[in-house]
């Protein structure tokens, strides 16, 4: 395929940010809404293409694009396998999505948060398409600008401390990866990573490499103890803001894992294993815990994705197939419900104005499709048998058995403390008492929130029981990461033993 269809893919939000930007004010600003709109659905259908047309069976890069930038030292090189294309639809997905449920929640400058939507979706999907260390890091860390934007202007009353937190957290983690980035080249001579991955880096200089691309991924995934800045985050955030960064800003670092940490450093991978094994289960329970006696809406589903993420982060490091599939899967998986929940806070938080459990109780006697809709998503994120909550769960534990049967009995825990605090929070919200007589004026979901919240509910149910499409776009990609994984391990012994 001759036509730059990454580039296009990548840019076409941003073109359309311009039209909205010189476009003339509006009272009910219609014309960004549809512009953004329609760009965002473009952009979809052309993700939706690129998936269609990628050839399963290969492990390799495909519909590559090699520009050089600056000579040949920064190339501009883009392109996608099993893995990425999966991210960049969920991406594509997701943000129009975000963009019809701003239609009702944003009130101020509507046309400026669509620009920012926009922009960010540019970077987000730069990030799943990079074959350039140095233009992964870019599109990587300017994507911190538009939600530090979006916390910061549209957020709660405490909106812009817990922007700086975010981007200071952020920022300082991702430091440390700018500077191994500059070790690389000065290593191997070139930031392409289809390069590297041949070059294969010394060991001796593998540990500190990985440790400063993991600063980096740890502080986005996030693990303990640097995940204090998403619960912060995620109160302040507007809901848009709330499910681009649960959804997609989070998966980065997931991605990340895969794409450099095990490629790149298989020596260190194996041996930073326990560290991440530690991080992860204390992710998975600690945070659970701290879920179960929240009284924030928000802040309960903000643990309860940390929760979730420490099942990734333990799937990536068991390198079996079962742990990296259900790693991959958990990330969509997560991305989809963590949206849906974030999006129903938002939809009761219109009405009444409140996120605390307290405030609410017998939803489902005023609101029914809503409550079934809420019901749908908790029994999701807790992984009930028929959900893509449960597949990916199961597929880790099953890839942690195979490594550490201690490390999986404790992750298993988590999936009870998953299922306590999410029950706990269904029962108050839906079925518990009601104590706030405005509960009793308001008014079921409208067209466009059954049109987002169903949508989501049919792909957390569809993928569900239908996992193929998913399996089978990460298969050869997967093997081909863990074979590869395997013979860097024994080639490096061997090189170590002679």
């Amino acid at each position: 395929m001759n036509f730059p269809i990454l580039s296009t893919l990548i840019f076409l939000p941003l073109i359309s940010s311009f039209f909205i930007f010189i476009s003339k004010e509006q009272k009910n600003n219609n014309g960004a809404i549809y512009i953004s709109l329609f760009s965002s659905l473009a952009t979809l259908m052309l993700s939706l293409f690129l998936w269609y047309s990628l050839d399963y069976n290969s492990p390799d890069f495909q519909f590559v694009e090699d520009k050089s930038w600056i000579n040949d030292f920064i190339k501009f090189k883009l392109g996608v396998d099993g893995i990425s294309i999966l991210f960049i639809v969920l991406t594509a997905f997701i943000t129009p999505i975000c963009i019809i449920s701003c239609i009702n929640s944003v009130k101020e400058r509507i046309k400026e948060f669509l620009i920012a939507i926009l922009v960010l979706e540019t970077l987000m999907i730069g990030v799943f398409c990079s074959l350039d260390l140095v233009i992964f890091y870019l599109f990587f860390e300017a994507g911190l600008i538009p939600m530090f934007i979006i916390i910061g202007v549209w957020g709660g009353p405490k909106r812009v401390y817990s922007a700086f937190k975010f981007f200071l957290f952020t920022l300082l983690g991702s430091v440390l990866m700018l500077v191994a980035i500059i070790a690389i080249y000065w290593i191997t001579g070139t930031t392409d990573i289809t390069e590297i991955y041949k070059i294969k880096i010394p060991i001796e200089h593998q540990n500190l490499l990985w440790l400063a691309f993991f600063s980096s991924f740890a502080v986005k995934t996030p693990m303990w103890p640097v995940h204090t800045w998403l619960p912060d985050a995620h109160v302040e955030a507007p809901t848009a803001g709330s499910v681009i960064l649960a959804a997609i800003l989070l998966k980065m670092a997931g991605y990340g894992f895969l794409r450099f940490s095990i490629p790149m450093f298989p020596v260190a991978s194996e041996y930073f294993t326990p560290l991440v094994y530690s991080l992860s289960i204390i992710a998975i329970i600690y945070t659970s815990l701290v879920a179960l006696m929240q009284d924030d809406m928000k802040k309960l589903i903000a643990y309860s994705s940390v929760a979730h993420m420490g099942y990734v982060t333990l799937g990536i490091f068991t390198f079996t197939k079962q742990g990296v599939e259900g790693s991959i899967f958990q990330m969509i998986s997560h991305g989809l419900i963590s949206a849906a929940l974030f999006l129903c806070v938002g939809v009761i938080y219109d009405r009444l104005h409140s996120r605390l459990i307290s405030s609410y109780g017998g939803l489902v006697n005023f609101i029914p499709k809503y409550s079934f809709l809420f019901l749908v998503f908790a029994l999701a994120a807790l992984g009930l048998p028929g959900t893509t909550g449960f597949l990916g769960e199961f597929l880790v534990l099953t890839g942690s058995f195979q490594k550490n049967y201690i490390v999986a009995m404790l992750a298993t825990f988590g999936v009870v403390l998953g299922a306590a605090y999410m029950l706990w929070l269904t029962k108050r919200v839906l079925f518990g008492k009601t104590t706030n007589e405005d509960i009793k004026t308001l008014k079921d979901t409208n067209n466009l929130e059954i049109m987002m919240l169903s949508s989501l509910a049919f792909f957390i149910i569809f993928f569900g029981f239908y996992p193929a499409p998913l399996m089978e776009t990460i298969n050869i990609s997967v093997d081909n990461l863990i074979t590869n994984y395997n013979q860097d391990l024994n080639y490096f012994n061997l090189a170590k033993n002679d």
